[in-house]
């Protein structure tokens, strides 16, 4: 491992929860490796495009209200942890694949794996092929290690409570590649078109968004990728809902500057845990069960 990504991910806990509540922080990382940095035909600065800026700093509060924080230290042009393990385009390796890795899912097709491909507006990040001895060993190095701990701080709180909610964070750019004809929302939440989590949270998360003042979106465009699909399990009481916030509410998306604005949206994020930590999780599984 890098000595620069050592370690890999950060994980604060509370010294007692309050409610069964995971935040978590999968694109905010921000150290580049120098060798990755070496290897790219791209600058750190276009690198970051692709990065979920700020993120898990937005979050820092939550930790100290009773919930956990998980983010990622590694930067998503490096390795993508909310994609499957083994999403790899052949065309980026020196070496055969390992006959069981997903090489024609869309995200692959588009760029964007485990390993990504492209940044922003399809930039290549890579002046030449990788060792696929490099696509692996990060693999093991970082994207299992991740996903290890996830399990185990949603088991635990699972233990604890009876029932989890992974509260997956990201940040999205104000206006899409194609350059909708309607701005996007302040904030988008996604539940997988409403199989990740109780319609209950999604409503909670709603409503209070709402009430702070922002414009909120449903699963369009973001409805949740790999970790929500993944760890979404409501029947078996694991509950994952993904919160995108609009890049342009908190920082300047030229030179990845915070705006003034950024205290506010980090206060009302507490302000959304709390309304998620208010939330009657003894009956969400009865509700999920009752809306089926």
């Amino acid at each position: 491992m890098e000595i620069e990504l050592n370690p890999p991910f950060d994980v604060v806990e509370p010294a007692a929860y309050s409610a069964p509540l995971l935040f978590n922080s999968p694109h905010s990382g921000r150290v580049y490796p120098r060798a990755f940095l070496e290897s790219s035909r791209l600058d750190a600065h276009a690198l970051r495009r692709s990065e979920d800026a700020f993120v898990d700093l937005l979050l820092a509060d939550v930790a100290g209200t009773g919930s956990a924080l998980m983010s990622a230290r590694f930067p998503r042009a490096y390795l993508d942890v909310n994609r499957e393990p083994y999403e790899l385009d052949p065309r980026m390796f020196d070496g055969r694949l390992p006959n069981y890795a997903n090489t024609r899912s869309l995200r692959v097709a588009g760029g964007l794996g485990t390993l990504a491909r492209v940044v922003s507006e399809s930039q290549e990040i890579y002046a030449r092929r990788l060792p696929v001895d490099e696509a692996l060993r990060r693999i093991e190095e970082l994207y299992k290690p991740y996903h290890r701990t996830l399990r185990r701080l949603l088991g635990e709180i699972h233990r604890e409570f009876g029932v989890a909610l992974l509260v997956d964070c990201h940040s999205m750019p104000s206006c899409g590649l194609a350059r909708e004809e309607r701005p996007r929302a302040d904030i988008v939440l996604g539940d997988r078109y409403g199989t990740s989590c109780s319609h209950l949270i999604m409503d909670c998360a709603d409503d209070a968004l709402r009430s702070l003042g922002y414009s909120v979106g449903r699963n369009k465009p973001y409805a949740g990728g790999y970790i929500t699909e993944h760890y979404g399990n409501p029947g078996a009481g694991f509950h994952v809902i993904q919160v995108e916030i609009n890049r342009a509410l908190y920082m300047n998306e030229h030179d990845f500057t915070p705006l003034p604005a950024f205290d506010r949206l980090k206060q009302d994020l507490v302000a959304l845990r709390d309304a998620l930590a208010a939330l009657p999780f003894h009956y969400l599984d009865a509700f999920h069960l009752a809306a089926e």
